[in-house]
C-alpha cells in the first residue's frame, strides 16, 4: 500500500513538471473578450431587428435573436470554425448560446456515419442532454419553492 502511494506521488510530481503552465490572466481576458464579442453580435442582430420591425413584441424579438445565434453557432460548427474559436477562446466560446448549439451539432457530426437514427439522433444530445436535464429539474425545483412560498 505504501509503495502505491509513493508511485502516485511520483506520478503527480512528474505530471506537474511536464504539464504546460497556463497563463491565467491572459486566458481570462481572451475568454472575456470573445464571449463579449459573441454577445455583442447577438445585440447587433437585436438592434437591427428592433429598428427594422419596431412593432415586434419583445419576447418574439428575443426568440428571433436566439434562433439566429443558434443558427450561427451550428453553422460555424458545421464549417469547422467553432472548434478553432473554442481553442482560442476557451470558456468564452461555450458560455453564450452559440456554445450550446456547438455542443449539440458536434456529436451529431461525429456520429453521422452510423446513420440518422443510431448516429445523429441518438448522439445529438450526448453533451447537451445533461445540461438540459439539469436546467429543467432546477427550474422545476425553483418553481415549486416559489409556489410553496406564495402559499404563505
Amino acid at each position: 500500500m505504501r509503495s502505491l502511494n509513493r508511485e502516485n506521488t511520483a506520478y503527480v510530481e512528474y505530471v506537474k513538471q511536464k504539464d504546460p503552465k497556463t497563463k491565467v490572466l491572459k486566458t481570462l481576458i481572451i475568454a472575456f473578450c470573445v464571449g463579449g464579442f459573441i454577445c455583442m453580435v447577438g445585440q447587433v442582430f437585436r438592434d437591427i431587428l428592433q429598428s427594422s420591425f419596431p412593432d415586434l413584441d419583445p419576447d418574439v424579438l428575443s426568440g428571433l435573436v436566439t434562433a439566429i445565434m443558434i443558427f450561427l453557432g451550428a453553422t460555424l460548427t458545421g464549417l469547422g470554425l467553432y472548434d478553432d474559436i473554442g481553442k482560442f477562446a476557451g470558456a468564452g466560446s461555450i458560455i453564450p448560446i452559440t456554445g450550446f448549439a456547438n455542443s449539440v451539432v458536434s456529436p451529431a457530426m461525429e456520429y453521422r456515419t452510423e446513420g440518422v437514427v443510431y448516429g445523429i439522433e441518438s448522439k445529438m444530445f450526448v453533451i447537451a442532454g445533461p445540461i438540459i436535464v439539469s436546467g429543467v429539474v432546477s427550474s422545476a425545483l425553483v418553481g415549486l419553492i416559489y409556489w410553496i412560498i406564495s402559499l404563505f
